[in-house]
């Protein structure tokens, strides 16, 4: 078993070289010493301006059908917010799809290091994976059922392509251990939860009754990978069992009926 936390020779640390240290500390302390001229205003001006004209990450696509058109013009008229709709259902798509990569790279991980200090088993990988390949399936129905294209990249599935990179590549680096993985997978799990209560709230708010009732079961399960992560996270920290008792403690919500 790869252990993250092992002792070696980290010489990032400024104690692995006292001398060199005092040395930089005295030099900005003495206020006769050479200093740069200037701060990080320029910097920060720059910034200001670029935001300032940039343009928007994309936009929501106009709907390609006649029943797409008709579903958004109606839901405009009636002062609901479609396009924020459209534009989370394509987050959940995009975030949906990275979670079965990410499972699939966290089996091969563990295939890897054919052992682990935690209760989790491939099977456990496989059944979640699976489930994040079939609430992928759910949200491009729902986003077909209003007359939507599942293809199209929204702004927010955008921005959630570029935030997921990192967890990507925490967990496909051969260097990282499991406890590792398993802390990107429970950022990744506490975020999923997060949207999909959001993405009900809104259908909620466009009278999408169907979407409700399909994205509170996909939240359901949900909350259950986040519990079981979590409770593997924490035994491969420990090196010991943890009970789901430790883990209902922490606040994990009660399924929603």
């Amino acid at each position: 078993m790869k252990d993250s936390t092992s002792i070696g020779m980290n010489r990032t640390g400024s104690h692995m070289s006292p001398f060199d240290t005092d040395e930089m500390t005295d030099a900005t302390a003495t206020p006769s010493a050479p200093r740069t001229p200037g701060d990080d205003s320029a910097l920060t001006r720059i910034r200001s301006a670029y935001t300032a004209d940039a343009d928007p990450v994309g936009s929501v696509p106009v709907p390609g059908t006649v029943k797409g058109a008709v579903t958004t013009g109606v839901s405009m008229v009636t002062g609901n917010n479609p396009q924020l709709l459209i534009d989370k259902l394509g987050e959940r798509l995009a975030f949906e799809r990275t979670g079965a990569r990410l499972y699939d790279a966290l089996i091969a991980k563990l295939d890897g290091l054919q052992e682990s200090a935690s209760s989790m088993t491939r099977e456990d990988l496989e059944q979640i994976r699976d489930d994040e390949a079939r609430h992928f399936s759910i949200v491009k129905s729902a986003i077909e059922s209003i007359g939507g294209d599942p293809t199209a990249q929204t702004p927010c599935a955008d921005v959630t392509g570029v935030e997921s990179m990192g967890l990507v590549q925490v967990v496909t680096d051969p260097r990282t251990s499991l406890a590792q993985s398993l802390h990107a997978i429970l950022i990744a799990e506490m975020t999923d939860n997060a949207g999909w209560e959001l993405l009900i709230t809104l259908a909620e708010d466009n009278g999408r009754h169907a979407m409700v009732s399909d994205f509170t079961a996909a939240l359901n399960e949900e909350r259950s990978h986040l519990m079981r992560v979590r409770k593997w996270f924490e035994e491969a920290i420990l090196g010991t069992s943890v009970t789901a008792g430790t883990i209902d403690e922490v606040g994990t919500p009660a399924p929603l009926h």
